[in-house]
């Protein structure tokens, strides 16, 4: 009996693939062997992309090594909560309830005649702006100058206005948070914040910006410690899509390294984090013995082009600082910066040298991305 390399149950040479993960039986050896290589000794990608630049970077040696590779299973550290979080769209989000986007702007309530309840709501509208980080310095002034005066006609202009900006601010808020949450129930429920979104909503329909503001606030903290929480899944969910669709890109078929990835975001999903952790840093392990001896001879076939290019007078020294970039983030086991660098070179190269091989394009990604993974 074969031990699946990924989540360490046996499986019968009869069956193909892991019973509980679902890899395919072909990769045991290479996902073991990857995952278990020493650090004292570059992998052998490694050294060849060392030897390809050494064959363009003429103007000075190889990279230096700057320590032992770090272990394929490496898993990226937590980052603050205000750290940006990469955003791609995933090819197989999980089914998540859909909530409507903000109504309209309520109506600006009735200007009332009383001169105190007037003083009341400017205060009430002032605290408010503040509250929401806007700068309502001009409205404080023009508001403390109408109610000396006793100018209803001023103070009915300025509760309108001051009413409309909030208003809009608050429908702003709305939206970039439940754009947050939209992307996070793609792996995790967020049943909290969905009841709290919806409260939101509500308030925002009646006028009652105040209520809608302190909802909005309950939703940012949950949202922010749920992103904190499930940051290292999400990462590892984000650079195995990339891996997978970068396969595709490149003409190979990512399917019997795909059972880790799924069956790690179904743990995800159903809220089992390390367990789901484990699992997906294996996935990245397993698609990436797919990617990379492609991976590794579209690299030749750049290479070429760029000498080829630069026979021909061309500068090519943008491409190699993304060869050198490729060695780096690869070097980090940072598979999102490999193949964000991988995807400049292949972009530089194919649009600046003579014609060759044509190779699908790839749908753009943000350049956002995570610090290198740590030791």
């Amino acid at each position: 009996m074969a031990v699946c390399p990924a989540c360490g149950i046996e499986a019968s040479p009869e069956s193909g693939e892991c019973p509980r993960c679902h890899l395919s039986s072909t990769l045991f050896g290479p996902v073991r062997e990857a995952a278990g290589s020493s650090g004292d000794v570059d992998p052998a990608y490694l050294r060849t992309i060392g030897e390809l630049l050494s064959t363009v970077d003429l103007g000075r040696p190889a990279p230096a090594a700057g320590g032992p590779a770090r272990d394929l299973l490496s898993r990226p550290e937590r980052s603050s909560p205000d750290a940006a979080v990469p955003s791609v769209a995933l090819p197989t989000p999980r089914p998540a309830p859909a909530l409507a986007p903000a109504p309209e702007l309520p109506p600006v309530p009735a200007v009332t005649s009383d001169m105190a309840e007037a003083q009341r709501r400017i205060q009430e509208y002032l605290q408010l702006g503040r509250r929401l980080g806007l700068d309502f310095t001009d409205f404080q002034g023009r508001g403390s100058a109408a109610v000396v005066a006793g100018d209803s006609d001023s103070i009915e202009v300025l509760t309108r206005e001051m009413f409309v900006h909030l208003s809009s601010a608050v429908v702003e808020e709305y939206e970039s948070l439940l754009a947050r949450r939209n992307e996070l129930s793609q792996l995790v429920p967020t049943p909290t914040a969905d009841l709290e979104l919806t409260g939101v909503r509500r308030a925002i329909g009646v006028g009652d910006l105040s209520g809608a503001a302190r909802r909005l606030e309950l939703v940012r903290d949950q949202l922010g410690q749920a992103e904190q929480q499930w940051e290292v899944g999400r990462i590892l969910v984000t650079e195995a899509d990339l891996m997978m669709t970068t396969i595709r890109e490149l003409g190979g078929d990512p399917a019997p390294a795909l059972g880790p990835l799924e069956e790690g975001r179904k743990l995800y999903a159903e809220g089992h984090r390390a367990d789901s952790e484990r699992l997906l840093a294996r996935a990245a392990v397993a698609l990436w013995t797919v990617l990379e001896p492609r991976l590794m001879e579209d690299l030749r076939r750049l290479r070429d082009r760029m000498l080829e290019a630069r026979s021909g007078g061309a500068d090519i020294e943008p491409a190699i600082a993304d060869l050198r970039a490729v060695s780096t983030e690869l070097r980090q086991r940072n598979f999102v910066g490999t193949i964000l660098a991988y995807r400049r070179l292949r972009a530089f190269v194919d649009r600046s040298s003579p014609p060759g091989p044509e190779v699908p394009g790839a749908p753009e990604i943000p350049a956002e991305v995570r610090s290198p993974p740590s030791a």
